[in-house]
């Protein structure tokens, strides 16, 4: 072989030689990529899991303070309604008073409690009081009525019906606060 062939076939040797070696550096390059993406992959799944327990947390407690704020808003109302409920509750026997008074007193002295009584009775309706309306006649209601005695009906058909009322029923809303005290035929 001649010298020129020769050093060709050695410099092309040699640059095939670098070739493969460039050849096996972006080989193990490439495989370092996967596996540096593999681990980030992974890394970005730890991420993901985390971010939706953060997010189902969040969620979670955003939903519990929404049910503290609506459960301490009814409990306000509710005691305020029953503070509210307290004072009626005590106004109810100076009402039962007047109207007894109303029934006793002459004509001179019943104009005067009449206005008193009417300025009572219309503040308390004012703040939500309401007096059941019970009649001697109407069926005995459990909700509504609490029997004090049973007598003898004058009537057949009186039975199981309030025979007298001996005292007035209230409420306040759909709440009995002072069941109506009833005789009742039977």
């Amino acid at each position: 072989m001649s010298a020129l062939k020769k050093f060709s076939a050695f410099f092309i040797a040699r640059k095939m030689k670098g070739k493969k070696k460039e050849l096996k550096n972006k080989n193990e390059e490439a495989s370092n990529e996967e596996n540096q993406l593999e681990e980030l992959e992974a890394q970005l799944e730890v991420l993901e899991k985390e971010k939706q327990d953060i997010q189902d947390k969040f969620t979670r407690l955003f939903a519990e303070f929404d049910n503290y704020k609506k459960r301490t808003a009814r409990e306000k109302l509710e005691l305020i309604n029953s503070a509210g409920a307290d004072v009626l509750v005590s106004m109810i026997p100076v009402l039962d008073d007047f109207e007894r008074a109303i029934k006793a007193s002459g004509e001179e002295e019943k104009e005067g409690i009449l206005l008193i009584y009417n300025k009572l009775k219309s503040s308390l309706i004012g703040k939500g009081l309401e007096a059941l309306e019970t009649q001697v006649g109407d069926d005995f209601d459990l909700d509504l009525h609490e029997a004090i005695t049973k007598i003898p009906a004058p009537e057949d058909k009186m039975k199981e019906k309030v025979v007298d009322v001996i005292e007035k029923g209230y409420k306040i809303g759909d709440k009995v606060i002072r069941f109506a005290k009833v005789v009742i035929g039977e």
